[in-house]
């Protein structure tokens, strides 16, 4: 199971991924949908339901003592991603550890989130749901692990909400949580006209009842029918959160929540794999901060983070002996190196210019004002196939007027760019690290390509027979 390292810090599987040989070892159940590949590897087919299913009845289990039963009709809820919630609303009400009351709407089949609340934290429950077969597993699941007394599984009538489960009781609450029915219709869940297409494909099975995984509207107006119970309850409840699958559906709901004078409204992002999840949460008390809104920090530091690649010693040697025929006579690592990227770049038309720095470095700032990389890379491709076509035609500049003469000084009137960026070349130890520093521009796939491009050309140079 591959975990992303933005998972929640007190996510347990965030630095410590289940050990399915160990977990196979134990639970004969487990044991039979894990497969070993011929290189040794262990490995789960997430595409099968009854493996997702076994493996989330394991780690609950395994991990917190809870034994449960899914039928595969339903949802099979993963545990890493819902600890992720778990551990979001014990952020916001600053509950780890202490007793909570909660509303779970639509608990599902697993009822997963009162069980791992009741058993980490011993909150109260009150789980809502609208399908009978869900309701029926879910009381299952909470009586066979004994947690009657602080989980209540309650029927209620499609389409309810919040308003009507509690019109009969006074008690306040301290969150809501909800995984909203994320597709408006069945294209929708089918992935049609609802996932970019550029997007692959998902990396599990979509399980789940029509009530589960369908709504009118979709999540966005699901989510708005809890806001619009929370204006009606307001502070029977001191936070209410939800769940969504589409980063789409951020911004609408926090615009509503605004129009609607909602004072108090934070989000955060949960992360499994290639498995993104956002998820809302809102108050009408003033008497505790807000958490703030997700990586703020994180993001900053992943845009400002650099391309980078190493030039090994035995590599920089060879460049060191060949840069004497490209006119270089400064045969130092860094120098070496950067000459042969300098003619890389020329020979490609990116305009480029050394600019001042440390000693111990050699910098250049690039401007990209044409993909020219790319017709190398298809060239060689043709070759290597012994392909025989008529000459492509070369795609228009998208900057015609930049003169293209002297690709090594950029000059200050070039307006159109495909984007600009900072080549820091420095030793480490013995040796020769590449970075490339993104500054501005249009798209920074094109700068990941053009890093590949000058990896693999300069690597091709060390691999030239002397």
């Amino acid at each position: 199971m591959a975990l992303n390292k933005s998972m929640h810090p007190r996510n347990r599987y965030k630095d410590t991924p289940p050990d399915f040989v160990y977990l196979a070892s134990k639970y004969p159940e487990f044991q039979k949908h894990v497969q070993t590949t011929l290189t040794g590897r262990v490995m789960l087919n997430f595409k099968d339901p009854e493996a997702v299913r076994a493996l989330t009845c394991t780690l609950l289990k395994e991990d917190f003592g809870l034994t449960i039963e899914i039928p595969l009709e339903r949802l099979i809820a993963t545990v890493p991603l819902r600890l992720n919630y778990i551990h979001w609303v014990e952020d916001l009400t600053g509950g780890q550890g202490n007793p909570r009351r909660g509303i779970d709407i639509g608990t599902g089949a697993s009822c997963i989130y009162p069980l791992l609340g009741a058993t980490m934290n011993g909150w109260f429950f009150l789980a809502t749901e609208v399908d009978d077969i869900c309701f029926n597993y879910a009381k299952k699941n909470v009586e066979q692990n004994h947690l009657a007394e602080l989980i209540k599984v309650v029927k209620v009538p499609q389409k309810t909400l919040l308003m009507d489960a509690l019109k009969e009781e006074s008690i306040v609450y301290d969150f809501c949580m909800c995984n909203p029915p994320f597709f408006a219709n069945q294209l929708e869940a089918k992935g049609v006209n609802s996932r970019n297409s550029r997007r692959p494909p998902p990396s599990s099975i979509n399980t789940g009842g029509v009530t589960e995984i369908m709504a009118e509207g979709g999540e966005l107006e699901f989510v708005k029918r809890i806001i619009h119970d929370g204006l009606q309850l307001k502070k029977r409840l001191r936070w209410y959160s939800c769940m969504l699958g589409k980063k789409c559906s951020l911004a609408p709901l926090k615009d509503e929540l605004q129009k609607q004078g909602v004072p108090k409204v934070t989000h955060t992002e949960f992360c499994q794999s290639r498995t993104m999840r956002w998820a809302l949460a809102w108050r009408f008390y003033d008497d505790v901060p807000v958490p703030s809104p997700p990586c703020k920090r994180h993001k900053l530091e992943k845009v400002r983070k650099a391309l980078t690649f190493t030039v090994l010693k035995p590599s920089v040697v060879e460049l060191q002996t060949q840069v004497p025929s490209i006119g270089c006579t400064n045969t130092s690592p860094t120098e070496s190196v950067s000459a042969w990227l300098e003619k890389i770049l020329t020979d490609l038309k990116v305009l480029h210019k050394r600019v001042p720095c440390g000693e111990a470095e050699l910098n250049l700032f690039l401007t990209a004002v044409e993909n020219t990389w790319i017709h190398v890379r298809q060239k060689r491709r043709e070759q290597g196939r012994h392909l025989r076509e008529l000459p492509r035609a070369q795609p228009p500049s998208t900057c015609a007027s930049v003169p293209m003469d002297s690709p090594t000084e950029p000059k200050e009137t070039v307006q159109c760019f495909l984007f600009k960026c900072l080549v820091t070349v420095k030793e480490e130890e013995n040796d020769v690290v590449v970075e490339m520093h993104w500054v501005e521009g249009q798209n920074k796939d094109l700068m990941n390509q053009l890093c590949t491009c000058l990896k693999n050309s300069l690597f091709r140079q060390v691999a030239k027979p002397t």
